[in-house]
């Protein structure tokens, strides 16, 4: 493998907490929270908490040529162009400087904007009496004049991808990727070794999603695995031993990454170095449960290929589901791997500042840490009061923390026990 050296130069940051970087740093640094009760008369109270974005930014003047191509953006897929296009916005001269062809994109969606059929709901009302029988006639002249004809289009995962490809022109080493967490993860390592790999020169890596909507709710919930909200909008309780899961958000995030060489060309600001991304699978014996110890292979992995030890770390960035067995254990694992060193390492959970938003939050997080890093101060941990008592000697807290050292690792894992992590440099 190559010995560039992979650079992030650009962030993007479409969430619950800002329409930008700046508004959501403000926001972490404020310790504000993104997630609201947004009534809703069909929905159960617990139900009607969520992360979602009150406000974002388009860029003006689109082509006309792709302007059309927009339509079939959906909600999810719009505010991960948002982010992207915060992360490369600046540097649009610097990049028409590299060739098409070395420029990489990856995209991961997390997004389950258009699962459902709402959007057919008033042709069935007008087709239907009572309920009960169909006019097929009625239903037909109504499918016609009150159904979106792009539905279909719209579910697409790689919507965003075909159009951000066109719209920044990166038509280098690309895919499509469309999971869970660690989707977003994935996509940065993608990124990552593109450059790494000299594939590439320039690498956006993007992440979005959407679980905000009724039947995804329905079905996380049928899960057993978002909280039941009983604190109001202080409900999601990462590593706190009164946790009952997550609350689900919607937002977009994004890296424009690049070698130290081109950044310095570029005259910009580093700001951060990728030193490893690594990912693992750990089974459980239930099934899609939890493994015993999720992500312990996975640090152990990338702190090993990065030769960054324990003392290097600022803090640790874990994925924090704020359910029972997750986050017991991605703690059984991190306190595995400190050893003795558990009160000396910062852990901070992150996602009680958006919501969990699927692919979004895997590189939203790296947003956060290099900013943490940066400014010697790791983010309190919204909501945490007491963990259990097998974890009371790591250190989490829900105040900031002062933070030594120069490395930040950031941890994501999803159901079927994939983890992905990564470590970032920051001087």
């Amino acid at each position: 493998m190559s010995e560039r050296e992979v650079v992030i130069a650009g962030t993007g940051l479409t969430t619950p907490l800002g329409k930008n970087v700046e508004e959501n740093l403000g926001g972490l640094n404020a310790m504000k929270t993104g997630i609201a009760h947004s009534p809703a008369a069909h929905l159960p109270d617990f139900l009607q908490y969520s992360g979602k974005v009150t406000d974002f930014e388009l860029p003006q003047n689109i082509d006309p040529k792709l302007q059309g191509q927009m339509k079939f953006l959906n909600r999810g897929a719009t505010l991960g162009f948002c982010a992207s296009f915060e992360a490369v916005s600046r540097f649009h001269e610097k990049i028409q400087g590299v060739e098409p062809f070395r420029r990489a994109l990856y995209v991961a969606s997390g997004d389950f904007t258009k699962i459902g059929y709402e959007f057919m709901h008033p042709a069935i009302k007008d087709g239907t009496d009572d309920w009960q029988s169909i006019d097929r006639a009625r239903l037909n002249s109504a499918g016609l004049n009150k159904v979106n004809p792009f539905f279909l289009l719209e579910s697409l995962s790689n919507n965003l991808f075909s159009f951000l490809s066109a719209y920044v022109e990166f038509m280098g080493p690309n895919t499509s990727l469309a999971s869970l967490s660690p989707n977003g993860g994935n996509a940065l390592e993608l990124a990552y070794r593109s450059i790494k790999q000299n594939k590439a020169d320039i690498a956006l890596a993007v992440g979005y999603g959407n679980w905000i909507t009724e039947i995804p709710i329905y079905e996380l919930e049928g899960l057993g695995i978002l909280s039941k909200c009983r604190s109001g909008i202080s409900s999601y309780k990462p590593f706190d031993r009164n946790r009952d899961g997550f609350v689900p958000g919607e937002g977009g995030a994004a890296l424009l990454l690049t070698t130290t060489d081109i950044a310095k060309q570029w005259g910009v600001e580093v700001l951060g170095k990728i030193r490893g991304v690594e990912n693992c699978v750990e089974f459980s014996s239930q099934g899609l449960g939890v493994a015993e110890k999720v992500i312990r292979r996975n640090i152990v992995s990338v702190l090993k290929g990065t030769g960054c030890g324990i003392d290097d770390l600022a803090c640790i960035i874990p994925h924090g589901s704020g359910t029972l067995k997750g986050d017991r254990s991605e703690l059984r694992s991190i306190a595995d791997v400190l050893g003795d060193r558990k009160p000396d390492i910062p852990i901070c959970g992150l996602k009680p500042y958006t919501g969990h938003m699927g692919a979004a939050s895997d590189i939203a997080e790296v947003v956060f840490g290099i900013h943490a890093v940066k400014n010697k101060a790791v983010p309190a941990t919204l909501n945490f009061h007491e963990a259990e008592k097998e974890f009371s000697e790591l250190r989490i807290s829900n105040s900031p923390q002062p933070c030594g050292g120069g490395f930040f690792l950031s941890i994501s894992y999803g159901v079927g026990g994939q983890s992905s992590s990564v470590i970032v440099e920051v001087s």
